[in-house]
């Protein structure tokens, strides 16, 4: 796997699909019911599809490896890479909300209770660190370790 330390895609819970499918039924009932079963399945098609566009593109993807942290669309090199520190649920929301450093970058996804905090070692970025949502804090913490010590 060339070298990947860590890899994670936060996909959207259960309970979302769920709730998509019975907005995409909402739907092709609300259009079936006065239009006719043909306009309700496309409205159904419709909807269902959106949704599921949706869901699927907000899963965002962690990647650890020799070029570094990599989470969403952003990166951090190896040489950048500072202490990571896991955080449990009650840490990682005391991070997202009271104790929080608005010049963070934040990779989040709310339904994520977990996360790490990554110190940013370049004394060039203004970023003080990274909040990456994470559902292996320790996994995370520990593959950034490795990749910083190398």
């Amino acid at each position: 796997m060339d070298g990947v330390r860590y890899e994670e895609r936060l996909w959207a819970p259960t309970w979302m699909w769920v709730v998509a499918a019975a907005l995409a039924m909402a739907m092709g009932v609300a259009y079936g019911v006065p239009l006719g079963p043909q306009w309700g399945a496309l409205a159904f098609a419709v909807a269902g599809g959106g949704l599921a566009w949706l869901l699927i593109s907000s899963a965002t993807r962690i990647r650890v490896g020799p070029d570094g942290l990599a989470a969403g669309r952003a990166s951090l090199p190896p040489t950048a890479l500072g202490a990571a520190t896991p955080l449990d649920a009650e840490a990682a929301e005391a991070l997202r909300g009271p104790k929080a450093d608005a010049r963070a970058h934040l990779v989040l996804r709310g339904w994520v209770r977990t996360a790490v905090r990554v110190e940013v070692a370049d004394p060039a970025d203004p970023t003080p660190y990274w909040y990456v949502s994470t559902r292996s804090p320790e996994a995370l913490a520990m593959a950034l370790a490795e990749v910083r010590a190398t």
